[in-house]
């Protein structure tokens, strides 16, 4: 059965279940929404609203908010139905208008005044008011003449500044704030207004009256003059129904439409506002003479219910067109080009109760032969320069309605002709007499089904008598129920039918037909066999593509049922064609198969698929009729963007949904997707990958691109899909690449959204690291649901392009460093062994390993598979807890460590620092430094290449040198390397 479920992604503030069990997404106006619906079921689900695909609003509007339904129908039991609630937030700029009443004067000398100030605005959460004069906060406590109350009957929330019995101080600037609490981070918003003594509503007239009819292609000019208001108001023209005509020019209160048509015709407002009391308005009605559509009616006697034209009664000639004015419409009638004369059996109205307004019709009373003719109507406006229209109309024995038939094909004949008739033509077909212009008649319909059936014939080819007396069935061997008998009164039919309603696979095969004419007997043979279904693709495959990201391909697996397979006979075989879009060749394969049962799943794997490349897939089943009916789908090579699991969760980049990832819309610019076939040709040098972390042209990465116009400090951000924490430490893993003399920095930011969005820096790593892809690892423990961001920071210069690829989220801690066999490892490229950054992929002694030893030793392990690894590193261990007499200088060591490991990326070097022996000091030293020292350093060379290499990497090391005694600061070469089987 179909099943469905709502995962959610994008700008959410928050995400929770409420009291009654319902999912809320609550968002900010103008943020994106991203809401996925998974469906599954096979049949694949046919009718859903949203199906296997993203629901992306950008620039989500409060009108968008609301319950989001996601169903899913195969068929097969009750339909799924998953839902979410959408609450968007936002909060508009409030209004402040004002409003004042006089009341009866008292005497003649005084009048009270009181002055409401009304302030709305349109929010979610409902907003919250504070009311100020000047700076100062005003209520109820602080001040009797004013009074502060929320009205009833308001659009919007509303609160209401009472100032009662106006007074001299309340001549001043009010200010009405409001605010939602700074919900998704939306800030407070405030109106001001200046009340004085001579605050007065808006007042208006027109230059025109307030119809005006005019001819197409005049200028009109209107003009909208204000005649009271303070604050000075403003004057503004709207059109109804939609905007403005295109030309048209509202400066000030005047309107100017230059060369006017007809569909410039509606109503104009002139609306002046100031916010004191209701805005002014003044309408004008702007009516363009035009006419269209002229359409006609033939009605046959309506007393007699005829739906013919009959002579001796009674028909109507109806004609109407669509005008503007309608009233001013004229029309008149022609019979056979002259002007038709009105008697007693010819009748002319104007209003027909059963016709539209303001329609012509021609009656005529008791029809004659010699009122058999053409009719013409034409409208027209007297004086006006529109063209008339007219429609002509034959009236004679033979005039009558058109029929339409089929599924939208119309005919002139009521006939429906089917060619090459086919199985999957059989069904109802249902034809109606169609309501248009011209027989004004009741609609007829009726209905016929179309059965495809299969007629075997055995013809009598030569024989006499020519005639056969007999004729016998069989199928498979088995007599058949004889046809039905021939009638008496027919002659002798040369000829013996047999019809089968249906093929199917129980029908399928031979028949034979033995034929007598009483003198000897002969026989036909046929094959019955149908064209198979075309399979239906199953698209609910539990992960579906498997990524062999070193190769940089991946496999498919594709599965499918096969529609009908009881239809026909037994499948032989599929045949499956697999193209890669965009190219000619195809791969073609042959898949056999046993007895394929109904609702049975079958599968295949696609293999050495081309990442990231799509690729169409045909499938044609095949019995021994031949080739059946093919089925095509296109399959894309897609990665995970769900919630971390145990199983790998690794994001390539390689389609272009970036496994949910979105560009952060508060940055200054975007990450670029791309890889070594799409870079632009023209590149900044000396800065970015050339390619991916697996080194192919297609491997696709991120990248910031900080050539021009990308200044210093400049940030990208890149958010991943929001997930929902489901363990305490998860690990981000992920290659960086930052190559190039201005690399400004990378940073890892884990935004939580348990209680908003609070971001909070987890990983950063700046300067120039070398033309490399490398490795981090970092750990994380969000407190609730999360996001993960990629921040890019330009540096000083264009030559600071940073990358990133392979992004890896798994629950749990994350591991040791471990080294990739295929990426390089050592001293990074042009350094000599100054500092930590400078061992790339490689173990680093800690500085403070050695340091009781009086000297600083910077070696870079490499890690290697086996054990010999394991060795290495407790010879170093056995170094430190030994404290062996000996010394080696930082001089000696650093030189030959860095001159060793930078050509040779698998060699694993050992430094061997013997105890009990004495060591001269460095050559940049003095003699009397230290002292005099009896014997030099030991350097034993542990090298890991099996032994096929080990013979050349030894040829190949630099000489390595050593004292020989004499003056300190004297140094000769090595003896020669040891050989293969001595290291």
């Amino acid at each position: 059965p179909a099943q469905a479920q709502i995962v959610h992604a994008g700008q959410a503030c928050v995400v929770k279940e409420d009291n009654i069990s319902e999912r809320v997404y609550t968002i900010r106006e103008g943020d994106t929404l991203v809401l996925q619906c998974l469906v599954t079921g096979h049949p694949r689900p046919q009718e859903t609203s949203v199906f296997n695909e993203t629901l992306r609003i950008e620039r989500i509007a409060r009108t968008q908010g609301g319950r989001y339904y996601c169903k899913a129908e195969n068929g097969v039991g009750v339909p799924a139905i998953k839902s979410i609630r959408v609450d968007v937030q936002y909060l508009d700029e409030p209004v402040l208008t004002v409003h004042q009443t006089v009341s009866d004067v008292r005497g003649n000398f005084y009048q009270e005044k009181t002055v409401f100030l009304r302030c709305t605005v349109n929010s979610n959460p409902p907003a919250r008011f504070i009311w100020k004069r000047g700076s100062d906060t005003l209520s109820h406590s602080q001040d009797n003449g004013v009074d502060i109350y929320e009205p009833l009957y308001t659009q919007g929330e509303t609160k209401v500044l009472k100032l009662k019995n106006l007074r001299p101080q309340d001549y001043a600037s009010y200010t009405c704030q409001v605010s939602v609490r700074n919900v998704c981070g939306i800030p407070d918003k405030a109106v001001t207004f200046r009340l004085t003594n001579t605050t007065a509503p808006p007042a208006l007239k027109l230059s025109v009256n307030e119809t005006l009819v005019v001819n197409p292609g005049e200028n009109v000019t209107v003009q909208c003059l204000l005649t009271g208001g303070d604050p000075l108001p403003q004057l503004q023209w709207s059109h109804g129904p939609g905007p403005l005509p295109l030309g048209a020019l509202a400066q000030g209160g005047t309107l100017s439409i230059p060369s006017v048509q007809a569909r410039d015709s509606g109503y104009y407002n002139c609306t002046a506002t100031n916010n004191v009391g209701n805005p002014a308005k003044k309408t004008v009605n702007l009516l363009v003479r035009s006419m269209k559509n002229a359409t006609f009616q033939i009605t046959p006697d309506v007393i007699k219910e005829s739906e013919n034209i009959q002579l001796g009664q009674d028909l109507k000639l109806s004609c109407h067109v669509d005008a503007v004015p309608q009233e001013k419409v004229t029309y008149q009638w022609f019979k056979n080009g002259k002007p038709a004369r009105m008697s007693k059996r010819l009748l002319l109205t104007r209003n027909d109760p059963e016709l539209p307004a303001v329609t012509s019709s021609l009656e005529l009373i008791d029809l004659h032969f010699s009122d058999y003719g053409t009719y013409l109507c034409v409208a027209s406006f007297p004086g006006a320069p529109v063209p008339d229209l007219s429609v002509e109309v034959n009236i004679s024995s033979e005039t009558g309605g058109q029929l339409e038939g089929g599924n939208r094909e119309e005919t002139s004949d009521g006939k429906l002709r089917l060619e090459r008739v086919s199985r999957d033509m059989s069904g109802t077909y249902r034809c109606q007499t169609a309501r248009y212009n011209g027989f004004n008649v009741r609609p007829r319909e009726a209905q016929v089904q179309l059965n495809v059936q299969l007629l075997l014939r055995c013809s009598l080819l030569r024989g006499s008598p020519q005639r056969i007396s007999s004729a016998v069935w069989r199928f498979k061997g088995q007599l058949l129920p004889p046809p039905p008998a021939v009638p008496v009164a027919a002659e002798a039919p040369d000829h013996s039918e047999l019809r089968l309603d249906a093929v199917t696979r129980d029908s399928s095969g031979s028949y034979e037909c033995s034929v007598s004419n009483d003198v000897g007997s002969a026989a036909c043979l046929f094959q019955v066999s149908a064209k198979a279904y075309s399979p239906e693709f199953y698209f609910d495959t539990p992960n579906p593509t498997r990524s062999h990201k070193l190769s940089k391909n991946y496999s498919y697996v594709l599965q499918w049922t096969q529609r009908e397979p009881d239809a026909v006979d037994p499948l032989l075989n599929y045949r499956l064609s697999v193209r890669q879009l965009n190219q000619q060749n195809a791969m073609v394969k042959a898949i056999p198969v046993r007895r394929v049962e109904k609702g049975q799943l079958l599968e295949y794997i696609l293999t050495d698929l081309r990442v990231p490349h799509s690729y169409e897939v045909r499938l044609t089943p095949y019995t021994t009729f031949g080739a059946g009916d093919t089925a095509s789908r296109i399959i894309h090579y897609t990665e995970p963007i769900n919630s971390p699991n145990l199983s790998d969760n690794t994001c390539h980049f390689e389609d272009e949904k970036i496994c949910g990832y979105t560009q952060d819309l508060t940055d200054n610019f975007d990450w670029t997707r791309q890889n070594a076939l799409t870079q632009n040709p023209k590149r900044s040098p000396n800065t970015g990958p050339p390619t991916d972390i697996s080194g192919t042209p297609e491997g696709y990465y991120m990248f910031i691109e900080t050539s021009r116009p990308r200044e210093l400090g400049d940030r990208a951000r890149l958010v991943s899909p929001l997930y929902n924490a489901s363990a305490k430490f998860y690990c981000v893993s992920f290659f960086y690449h930052m190559y190039g003399k201005h690399i400004g920095s990378l940073n890892l930011l884990v935004r939580s959204r348990n209680r908003g969005a609070l971001d909070t820096h987890a990983w950063s790593l700046s300067g120039n690291k070398g033309n490399v892809w490398q490795q981090a690892h970092v750990p994380i423990n969000p407190s609730g649901p999360f996001q993960i961001i990629f921040e890019g920071v330009r540096g000083s210069g264009y030559l600071g392009d940073i990358a990133i690829d392979d992004v890896t989220l798994k629950k749990g801690e994350c591991p040791r460093k471990q080294m990739d066999p295929n990426k390089g490892a050592g001293w990074k490229e042009g350094g000599g062994a100054e500092s930590l950054g400078d061992c790339v992929g490689g173990y680093l002694c800690r500085e403070a390993l050695l340091s009781e030893l009086g000297f600083r030793l910077l070696v870079c392990l490499v890690p290697t598979l086996g054990p010999t690894l394991a060795r290495a590193v407790g010879r170093m261990e056995d170094i430190e807890t030994t404290r062996p007499s000996c010394e080696l200088t930082k001089f000696t060591v650093a030189a030959t460590v860095a001159a060793s490991v930078s050509g040779y990326i698998r060699v694993c070097v050992c430094v061997c620092v013997c105890p009990g022996v004495n060591v001269y000091p460095s050559p940049s030293t003095t003699g009397g430094e230290r002292g005099q020292r009896t014997s030099p350093p030991v350097a034993c060379w542990l090298l890991l290449p099996g032994p096929a290499e080990l013979t050349g990497a030894l040829a190949c090391l630099p000489s390595l040198s050593r004292h020989s005694g004499g003056d300190a600061g004297q140094w000769s070469p090595l003896a020669a390397p040891p050989t293969a089987l001595g290291a």
